[in-house]
């Protein structure tokens, strides 16, 4: 069943969406912000997750965990890369590289949401981000037979800034004062809707004259993010089978909620047009996903009583 909290988000997000094309110029302001945003959704989790609460879950499944990243960092990208270079060539490499980038920042904000395995999601966050920059580039050169000119440096510092940044200021908030943490806390969901506004406008005016030009192309982009959305989600239910609900929510939230602004920031760099506006179509379906697994985990919960 759909709830309040899930309609909000949905209507911000998409009519963000429709913002940042409609009014690209409004929306430029916003455009240097996106990866701050991203850094402040990561900050608002852990300061509701210990770090203790993170090593015990790592400690917990430590071997259940590094097999689920070999195959989400490596056998997976492969699969689904190789799968389109069959079907659909043009966009292989646009599926390859939203599928081997590390899971997203947002990711653990929509499993708060959906009551998921959260402390598993951050362990699966920062592992991932920790190993994308080892695991994306020689993918990449395999495959394709590309360069991401980028140096190793370079991607870990971007990397560390993302995640290590935001996990040592909420340590420090929590040092400092906890009335302010807790109402950090309390006022978590209108704090991120107001950081996904920011990002979708400072995202998608990016694309205003593009969507106005080749309206096809960013149809077909987006018929790609929807194909990888949903081969997202049955893999996570393949991979967490005979799990409980909450680890099975959280391993597709880890699989199909990922860095996608990273995506565009490397792609746009070092690829044609073509790969950063899949990268960012995929936001559509990156929302989108709260619907099929907020009525999936009601049914499985019924299905339990």
């Amino acid at each position: 069943m759909l709830r309040l909290r899930d309609l909000v988000l949905l209507v911000v997000i998409y009519s963000s969406f429709l913002g940042g094309i409609l009014m690209p110029k409004v929306g430029a302001i916003f455009q240097p912000f996106p990866l701050y945003c991203m850094m402040s959704f990561l900050f608002l989790s852990f300061l509701s997750i210990s770090i203790t609460q993170i090593l015990d879950a790592l400690r917990k499944s430590a071997l259940l965990i590094g097999a689920f990243l070999l195959i989400r960092m490596i056998f997976l990208p492969v699969a689904v890369a190789l799968l389109f270079r069959a079907i659909w060539p043009a966009y292989s490499l646009s599926a390859l590289l939203l599928t081997g980038i590390s899971t997203g920042v947002v990711a653990p904000f929509i499993s708060t949401l959906l009551q998921a395995n959260t402390p598993l999601v951050l362990v699966v966050v920062v592992l991932s981000s920790l190993l994308v920059p080892f695991t994306l580039p020689p993918l990449v050169d395999l495959l394709f037979y590309r360069t991401m000119d980028i140096s190793l440096f370079s991607m870990m510092s971007l990397l560390f800034m993302v995640i290590f940044v935001p996990v040592l200021i909420a340590e420090i908030f929590k040092r400092i004062s906890r009335s302010l943490v807790e109402r950090l806390i309390a006022t978590q969901y209108p704090i991120s809707l107001f950081l996904f506004t920011i990002t979708n406008l400072g995202i998608f005016s990016r694309y205003s004259s593009f969507f106005y030009q080749q309206p096809m192309s960013l149809l077909m982009a987006t018929a790609v993010a929807f194909i990888l959305g949903g081969l997202y989600f049955v893999a996570g239910l393949v991979l967490s089978h005979g799990r409980s609900v909450e680890d099975q929510v959280a391993t597709i939230i880890c699989l199909g909620v990922m860095n996608n602004v990273l995506v565009i920031v490397f792609s746009s760099e070092f690829f044609t047009p073509l790969e950063p506006t899949v990268a960012a179509m995929y936001m559509v379906p990156f929302f989108g996903i709260i619907l099929p697994l907020r009525a999936y985990r009601e049914w499985k919960k019924k299905g339990i009583e």
